[in-house]
Order: structure tokens, then sequence, then C-alpha cells
């Protein structure tokens, strides 16, 4: 007996299909069944993957789609309209073409709440496809049902019109439960035999087993956000939907078996090719007689004398003396031969084009001055890319490795991936769709799916269990990427709260089964594709989800590479548009062009600012225990840059110490074997790149450069077999060159686990040049650097808090905006930097528009001028407010409150004026106008607590002071700075400092009052859970605008958001008193009459406290403690102190 399955629901199903297609595909052949098709509600997302998976199964695939048809015109916007549903199935190339140019109608003209086609599309788009009424909610059972056969007869005579004899079949199922699929399937077999209408039995596979009912219930729950307890909710329990075998639907159908066969004749009919592996690059336009291969050619030579001063003569390569000599990383001769070598390996596989087509959009931005990457990925070690300009740093002055980018070995298509600044990453985008054609351009459509930490969330909620329940069992799945929940069981706690909780075990058991299950789709983050024909040859197309009017692919990135098509990454990085400002401002400011892509790279200001750790804003090198390695090494040159980039990171880590101590000398530099040397001397004997290994291998063994990477990818995804083969060629090789075999196998040994944490030199060389020009300007333009970053996140207060805080250590004042001075964003100024006022909340880009055009002419000298010169036709009294809270307006003479006591008065004023110059000039025998005083009103000052309250509204954080400011003192002694939290594992003690800015108590699992507590400091804001037992201790302190001391445990990381889980709570005006351990002074260099000065004030400030002194003796610096002395460590005290040493001498411990 055999049976096919014409309608099958993947997880592209989204939130409705349980399965992959290569689990459905596994299911039909456990099943014994050698055909099976797909067809997903109103996408072909898994159309390519289902095709690859079945071939490679054995199996025959049937694309298809359920499709939505609208009730009317696809057009049509009606409020109640349920869509029809209907099977469509591919029969040959020319309606899989068709299926391509539906489903993507559908999405592009005909969404509304679903994809839909109308009647007009299916006409024109009908051939070589064969349909099927669907289920129940098909229009033909819809209308047996509501309007009876005759209606039904009307509509099956209509498709059969649109479809033709032998290509639509009246759907059958098995679904007893259902109350209406017992009448439909006596009506439609009525119909069929009345009209001679074939018929075909589905089953509407939506899992694959009767088992798996109550999973994808849960998930229905998520997609409709409700709970399994809601009896009004959709649901699919009670009826199988499960992948049923040949034998049982011969069973259920057996009076009617044509109903089967006819599953298997569709089979028989239906077969399409997807031509796969193949490169289909776009057209690249040439000047006139050159072919692709001849115009790259040229443009390398060109390069080649810009970037080395080289120019070809006949076989010779000759220097022009526009570079000197002693600049070129090697040999001219050298150079030419790399470059004839990449060429030769590009123009044998075929990818001239490819770098055409890079090289002229890399050459667009930059010619319209927007910022580019200096490379990304390992085509920073292509000598191509780099004389194209594609890419910024030489890879033969760093030994950067081509087959790391192209190995000639494996025609593999090149990936040359390129940052642009993100505000103009679009611009680019646009350039290259008018270039290549609109309807051959597109970005492209990624899936996210549930990970184990968010298929716990997703399924607690969906079981209607509390967010503190959920949350407990969340937190205990370590923070591990790509982590699994069967790994996380493995977990203590997590598997004894499994093993003695039913509610948890039941949680843990549905989200097991829905992890990696699609959850929805969205933009891809980078890539464009680009075809020589519109892409709907190739890939179904849609607008990017909620609402945004960006076209997308509807095959994922894999499936467009799969297809032969062109993917193209062009990423937005936000550092570089940082850069552009800052190198904007710096030319209007100083009139300095800088050359930000060949700055030098041995600038001693720059090395110094990351020796001691001032890294907060520069690419790459934020974190806290980044600059803490950073003060150890004290970086000398680039390389030390490019190694911190490939050594920060966990795995690496751990050599990062080793390193430091070779690179000060402290420790000797050693290699396995002398041969080592050359590919290890410059991260002094450290394994730490993979072209290191490829380098290695090369030298030691004897590899090509096409093997060296082959040995790369190998060690890299522990492949075993090609591990052995490359094993035992390697150990012939290095013996082979008087490495003893011993050597060599402990090398090898080594590689082995070096796999798991090499990293890329030519990615690490391009990121650490971007982190090198990010330190180069904060260096050289501190302010102007500070000012860029601020801009660049102005709508995230976490990091603007961050930077403002960096601004104050850097001793660069942030002045609140100014309706005289700001710009829309930040900008520099005399005093520092100002706010811009497009910060204000409440103040759109038009109110801003309208301020700046109405200053142009002169300063705005009051509040009653500046309401009389800007048109308050773009500003409102609620925006006119906000700039007044934000202290926009302190300048115009006045206090706040009199600012915003004498507004209405303001408003009425200027509204008077205006109206009197637009009724012409007032008769010298008319009365003028009674007009308002100008005069501000006399009321009290606000407190400096509620102006600051007031800044933080309508800014988001505090600007002219902070609420904090008494407390500095304790919160750098005491407190770990929250963006610290982030580097510390999970239950480390931790003690942070700020303001309670909002509480919100619950109940637990026992019926006992707990918090989360937003917690407010210098440099953002932290969330505090606060368990019963504290809570009832600690109650009172936590209420808001209380400043405390919080002690605790880091209780989670996710999303990037640490927590902590309250021990203790103490008011920060307690914390000097009760923590402060003894007062340093630091008295090396101080005169005796300064020392006079300090004991005097010492003296005079008796406490408690101890002293620590440190001096210098010949015996080298110590710290001494004070026996006859203790004092008092005041706020007078330390003003004092600091007068005569410095701030930075005097500290508390």
């Amino acid at each position: 007996m055999e049976f096919v399955h014409l309608h099958t629901h993947s997880y592209y199903s989204l939130l409705d299909g349980l399965n992959s297609p290569e689990a459905l595909l596994t299911r039909a052949a456990e099943l014994g069944m050698g055909t099976l098709a797909l067809t997903d509600h109103g996408v072909l997302y898994g159309a390519v993957e289902f095709y690859k998976a079945a071939r490679k199964a054995g199996i025959k695939p049937i694309l298809g789609c359920e499709v939505y048809v609208a009730q009317k015109s696809r057009f049509d916007r009606p409020s109640n309209e349920k869509s029809y549903h209907l099977v469509l199935l591919v029969e040959d190339d020319r309606g899989y073409q068709n299926l391509l140019q539906l489903v993507t109608k559908a999405s592009l003209e005909g969404y509304y709440y679903k994809p839909r086609v109308d009647k007009e599309l299916l006409r024109k788009y009908s051939d070589g496809l064969i349909a099927t009424t669907a289920c129940v909610m098909g229009e033909v059972p819809r209308a047996l049902l509501e309007q009876g056969e005759e209606a039904a007869e009307r509509m099956v005579r209509e498709y059969l019109e649109i479809f033709g004899e032998g290509k639509f079949f009246l759907e059958l199922q098995h679904h007893p439960e259902l109350p209406n699929q017992e009448p439909t399937n006596r009506g439609l077999l009525r119909l069929a035999r009345k009209l001679g209408l074939p018929v075909v039995a589905t089953q509407d596979v939506h899992y694959l087993r009767p088992e798996d009912a109550p999973v994808q219930d849960t998930l229905l729950c998520i997609q409709t956000q409700s709970t399994l307890d809601d009896p009004k909710r959709l649901t699919m329990l009670g009826v199988d939907y499960s992948m049923t075998s040949p034998g049982q639907m011969w069973e259920w159908f057996r009076d009617v078996p044509e109903a089967l066969e006819n599953t298997l004749r569709i089979a028989e009919r239906c077969s399409v090719e997807l031509p796969l592996e193949r490169t289909l690059f776009p057209h690249f336009p040439t000047p006139e007689g050159l072919s692709p291969g001849e115009y790259l050619r040229w443009l390398c030579y060109e390069g080649m004398r810009r970037r080395y001063g080289l120019v070809r003569d006949g076989d010779r390569w000759e220097h022009t003396g526009e570079v000197p000599p002693e600049a070129l990383p090697k040999s001219p001769e050298e150079i030419g031969e790399r470059l004839e070598y990449e060429l030769g390996v590009i123009e044998r596989m075929g990818f001239e084009t490819y770098f055409l087509i890079v090289w002229d959009f890399v050459r667009f931005a930059k010619e319209r001055r927007i910022m580019v990457g200096p490379g990304r990925g390992s085509a920073a070690g292509s000598l191509v890319a780099y004389v194209l300009e594609i890419t910024d740093i030489d890879p033969l002055k760093y030994e950067l490795m081509f087959e790391r980018f192209l190995n000639p070995d494996r025609v593999e298509e090149p990936d040359i991936d390129v940052d642009f600044d993100d505000e103009h990453r679009d611009e680019v985008i646009e350039y290259v769709a008018g270039k290549y054609g609109r309807e051959n351009v597109a970005q492209v459509i990624t899936f996210g799916t549930m990970a184990a930490k968010a298929a716990v969330r997703d399924v607690g909620r969906a079981m209607g269990l509390s967010y503190e329940q959920v949350d407990a069992i969340a937190k205990l799945i370590p923070d591990r990427i790509g982590i699994t929940l069967e790994e996380a069981l493995k977990e203590p706690e997590l598997k004894r709260r499994y093993e003695e909780d039913k509610a948890v075990r039941g949680l843990l058991e549905i989200a097991m089964k829905l992890e990696g299950v699609v959850r929805h789709a969205s933009v891809h983050a980078c890539a464009v594709v680009i075809s020589q024909e519109p892409l709907t040859r190739y890939t179904p197309l849609q607008y990017a989800p909620r609402g945004e009017k960006v076209v997308i692919t509807q095959y994922s990135a894999d499936s467009l590479k799969d297809l032969g098509l062109l993917k193209m990454d062009l990423l937005g990085l936000r550092n570089l548009t940082v850069i552009r400002k800052c190198v904007d401002m710096a030319r209007k400011r100083y009139g300095v062009e800088l050359d930000i892509h060949h700055l030098p790279l041995d600038d001693p200001q720059t090395y110094e600012l990351f020796g001691r750790g001032e890294t907060t804003g520069v690419f790459q090198f934020e974190s806290e225990g980044m600059k803490r390695y950073l003060r150890e090494l004290r970086p000398r040159n680039f390389e030390d840059l490019i190694a911190m980039v490939a050594l920060y990171r966990p795995g690496p880590m751990q050599f990062i110490e080793e390193y430091i101590a070779r690179h000060h000398g402290e420790r000797p530099v050693t290699y396995e074997h002398p041969i080592m040397e050359r590919a290890l001397k410059g991260t002094y004997g450290i394994m730490v790149y993979q072209e290191q290994l490829m380098q290695v291998s090369r030298d030691m063994a004897g590899f090509t450069g096409g093997e060296a990477d082959t040995l790369r990818k190998a060690v890299a995804k522990k492949i075993p077999e090609l591990m052995a083969l490359l094993k035992e060629k390697f150990l012939e090789g290095a013996t082979r060159n008087g490495v003893p075999k011993d050597t060599a196998e402990r090398i090898w040994v080594g590689w082995e686990e070096f796999g798991r944490y090499a990293f890329n030199k030519s990615h690490a060389a391009a990121y650490a040049f971007v982190a090198y020009q990010t330190a180069y300007l904060k260096a050289h333009y501190p302010k102007e650097f500070m000012a860029a970053n601020l801009t660049s996140v102005m709508d995230n207060s976490d990091r603007v808090t961050v930077f403002i805080e960096e601004c104050r250590r850097m001793g660069i004042r942030v002045l609140p905006p100014d309706v005289n001075e700001s710009d829309i964003t930040f900008t520099v100024v005399e005093e520092g930097i100002r706010f811009g006022l497009g910060a204000v909340k409440n103040v759109g880009a038009p109110a801003v528009h309208a301020i700046l055009e109405a200053r142009r002419e002169s300063p705005f000298q009051s509040l009653y001028d500046f309401c009389e010169r800007v048109d308050l036709k773009a500003l409102n009294r609620r925006m006119l407010e906000s700039l007044i809270s934000a202290g926009a307006m302190d300048g115009l003479g006045g206090h706040r409150a009199q600012l915003l006591k004498a507004l209405d008065g303001a408003i009425a004023r200027a509204q008077v004026l205006r109206q009197e110059r637009q009724r012409g000039q007032i008769s010298l025998f008319e009365a003028g106008p009674a007009l308002p005083e100008d005069r501000l009103p006399e009321v009290p000052q606000w407190s400096r607590s509620e102006a600051l309250a007031k800044e933080k509204e309508v800014l988001g954080f505090y600007v002219s002071g902070h609420p904090l400011d008494p407390y500095r003192e304790e919160l750098e002694a005491f407190a770990t700075p929250f963006e610290n939290l982030e580097g510390l594992s999970q239950g480390s003690e931790v003690r942070i400092g700020g303001m309670v800015a909002a509480v919100r108590t619950i109940q637990d699992r026992s019926g006992r009052p707990m918090a989360f507590v937003t917690l407010e400091g210098l440099d953002g804001s932290v969330e505090v859970v606060v368990f019963w037992e504290a809570y009832e201790r600690y109650r009172d302190l936590l209420s808001d605008n209380r400043a405390v001391l919080v002690m605790g445990r880091l209780s989670g990381n996710e999303s990037g958001r640490a927590k902590v889980r309250v021990e203790e709570v103490l008011p920060l005006e307690e914390a000097r008193e009760r923590l402060v351990r003894a007062l340093c002074i630091d008295l090396r260099g101080a005169s005796e009459e300064r020392l006079e000065h300090l004991r005097a004030s010492l003296e005079r400030h008796r406490g408690g406290c101890s002293l620590l002194l440190r001096v210098r003796t010949k015996w080298g610096d110590v710290f001494v403690r004070s026996r006859s002395l203790k004092v008092s460590p005041s706020p007078e005290l330390l003003a004092e102190l600091r007068r005569e040493v410095g701030r930075e001498a005097v500290r508390l411990m």
C-alpha cells in the first residue's frame, strides 16, 4: 500500500508547524514513503532546504504552498475577511516559476494580516500548478458548509476554468473530531461524482507523531499569546494532524481508494529540478573592449602604483619612487609575484566579476565620504583586495595569507564582507540597487529560532506559570552560546528541580521539543543579494516583518547561495560613524584634513592611551577585562593590538598573561622547534592565529597554501577523516625536514586543542586598525571623539550615561542643551561638549529646525525674544516646557522656575505680536495692542534635586550634576562600576551603589512579598532582585530616590543585562564610616613645605581611620602605615589634601 503526503507543514509555517523539513523527511523515510510534499502557509521559506534534504535522503521532493486566497481582490482590506486556503503543488519548472510569482505578489501586493493571492493572480500564474481545495478553510469546503452545494459547484467550475482539467482536485481529510469535516467530505464526493472530478486524500500534517500534539498546541499558544488554560484560545488538540502511515491512510479511506491512488498519480506528475551548485554573477559593465579579467588586472596595476609606487614593465615591476623604497614590505619582485599569483587563482576560478562588483560599491562609498572599514574577515589577506582599496590592511606587511581567503584547491565563492558607517549603509545599498536594477537586488531574510532560555520562557508563559517561576528556571541555564537544554540539565540545581518538581519537568520537556523551532522571520543584519535577472526568477520576495517597506527574499542566505546567487554582506558599524563624525568636526574646528585610512601606526600618544587602559569608546577594547590587560601589557606596536583582539576571547584568554610576561621579557620566548620561529616570532612563540598554523605547516611539512588552509579548516571544524589524512602527511613532511617525530606529534596534539580557539589574523588586523583609528582620535581630538560617540548612542540612555561619566573622568564638561549654541546632535564648544536639542524628549526634528532657522539672524536675548522669533506652529507649549526643564534656556536670563512661570505670558505676547504683524502696521492714531509684560515673575528657584529630576525626565540622564555627586568618593572606593558586571561570572560577590529609581513588588510562590528594584548609578542602571527575607529587612531603604549601597551576588546575565541578588543594603551616607579601612596618600615627590601643610591638615581631622602613606625609598616605593596618627576621612579633609597633592594621589581604601 503506497501513499504520498501532499499537504504538509514544517516549522516555516511559523508557530503552527512543529518540525523542520529534515525531520519531516526522516519520518517519511521511516514510514516507507519515497515522496513528500511541503506546503507551508503562504510562504516558500523552506523550499530549497527541503529540496536539498530530500535529494540527500533519496526522497522525491514536491514543492508547494498552502496559499491564502482573498475573498475578492487582493487589494481590498475588509475588516472582517477570513481568507480561503488553497493548496498549490508544483508540477514542472514552469509551475515553480509561477509559484514564485504568486507567493511574491501575495506578500508585496496582497498582504493583509496574511499574504493573499486572488483569482486574477491565479488565472495569470496557473500553468504548471496542481491545485487542491485544502482543508475546511478552503473556498469550496466553506461554500458547501455556508452556502450549499449549488454555490460550491459554481466555485469548483471557476477553479476548473483557472487550472484546467486534471489539475484541480477535491481534497478529502480524515478528521472526524472536527464537526464540519464529515459533511465536507460527503459534499465534495457528491460534487466529484456529479462533475467527474478527481479527489485526493491528505492529512494536513503539522507534526510527526500523535504524542507531539501537546507540543504543537503549546506552539499555537506562543503564536496567539494565550495560555493553555484559556478555553477560548485557538487549538488543534483533539484532532490528529500527525504524519500518518500509508497503512493508516488506506484504512481511513478504504471506501475511496481513488483518493489514495491519486496521491501517487500527482506525485508522478510533479517533477522540478532546482539548479544548484552554479554561480550566477550579475553582469558588470567594463570599459569597451575589456573583459572582466582584463579590467580587473588593469585596476590592480593602477592600485600597485598607488599603494607601492610599482609599475609593470614587461615581465618586471619597476619602482617609481612615489613610495619610499624602505616603506615597501617586500621587494618589488615579491610583491608583483604575489599579485600575479592571486590574479591567476581568481581568473582560474572565474571570480573576476565578483571583485569588480565589490570594488565598485566600495569606490562609490569612498567618493561620497561614506566611511568604509579597513576590512573584515579573511579578505584582508588578499593583495588584490588591498591594491583595489577594498581593504586597507597591507597583507604583506602583516604576513596575512591569501589562501585563508581563497583556497586554490577548493572552488568556493569568495566572501568579502564590508563595513560601512551605519548612517549611510542604506545609501550604498541604494546605489547597488540602482546599478543592477531594483528588481535584481534585495536584502535577505533570516530566521530566529528558539534557543534554550527563550524556549523555557515562551513555554512557561504558555503554561501560565508566573514570571518569577519561569525566571528562576531560565537563570539556571548557563549563559553559553548554543547551549541546549539537554546539556543544561547536567547542571546540578537544574537537574534537581527537573527530577523533584513535576511542573518544572513538564516545562522543560516541552521546551526541549521546541528548541530550534523557527520563531520569527526578520531582516538579515547585513546580507544583500544581487542577480543578473529579476530575483523572482530564483526566490520569492516579501516585505520585511513589522511593517517595514523593505523588500527581502524569502529564501535564507544559505539557500540563495545554494541557488548560485551572489550574496554580499554590507554591514553597518556604529564605530565608523563615530570616526566620520569626529573627522568632520576636526575639519570644521581646526581646518585639518585627517587621512584616517593612512594614520601613522607608531603614534606615541595613541599607545600611551592604550597603555593606560583609557579605552572607553575605543572599538573592541572597551571591556574592563581588556582595559586591565592593556595596563599590564602597555602595547608598543600595532602587532600587540592585533594579538589582543585575537586573544581576548574565551579560550585563548588563558594565554594573555603568558603573552604579557614574554612581551616584557619576564619569561623566555620558546619554540617547540626552531622552524616555528618565523611564524611565531611576532607573538613571542605563542600560537595565536590560524595563519600561524598554516605557515608552520608550510615551513615544517612542505604543505602548499591550499593544503595549509584545508588543514586549518579540518582543525577548526574537527573533521576526523580529513584530520587523519593530514596528520599522516604532516608527520611525513616534518620528519623529512629533520623534525623529530615525537616533536611533530606533540605539535600536532597542540593543534588539535588550538583549533578550539584559533583566530583569523586577517580579521584581527582589520579590527585592530579600527581600534587604532578610534584610539588615535580619542588621544588627539578628545572632545570631538566623545561628542561623536555621544551622538551615536543618543537613543541608548545607559550608553550615554557611560560616555558622560567618561567625559567627566577626562575633564571634559558635558553641558546641557542651549537654544543659542546647540545643534540637533552633540557638538563641541569651547567649554566642552554641548547636548543636542534633538536629545530633548518631546522636541522633534521640525521644532529643532525652527529654532536653528530663527537663530541664524542673531542669538536669542530672552524667553520673550525666543517666542517672538521662533515659529510657534512648530513648537507647542509642551516642547517649550521640556526645553526649559532640560536647561536649554538657562542662557536667556532668570532661572528655570521663572522661565516656566513666564511661559504662558511669553507665548501670548508672541501670538499678539504675530497677529499684529499679519494685519499690517498699526496707525499712529491707534492705540497699540495690550501686551503681557516681558519681565520674569519673582518665584522661588527649584531645589537642586528638583532641577536634576526634571532634567532626567526630559533628557533621560542627569547633565548639570548628579544626585550621587556627594557620594562619588564612596562609589569609587567601595562599589563595582555597573559596566564591569558584564565581565563577572554568575554567583560572583558584588557591591554596587546607586539611587533607587523604581521598585516593583510582587508575591513569591509562598505569597510573601519580594521586589525588583532598578538601581541607577553614575554609569547606567542595574536591576536588583530582593527576595522576601532581604525585602523585609531593607524595605524602608528601598524607596524611590534613596542612595544605597547593595551587597549581593550576580544572579543573571541574560541579553547582556546583569542582575544582582540582594543580600545586604546600606545607606550610602553611612558607607564611608562603616567600610573605609584606610586613607591612602601618595607622598612621592612632595616637598618639605607641602609635607608640613599635609601634616597640619591631618592633625585638624583626627579620627579612627588608618593612614597609609606611599613614599619613595632607596629600596623602591613602599606603603607605610602611620602609627601616630589616625584621621576622619571627611569630604573637607579629602578636598584639602587634593589641593596639596592632586586628586589621584588621595584615595579611600
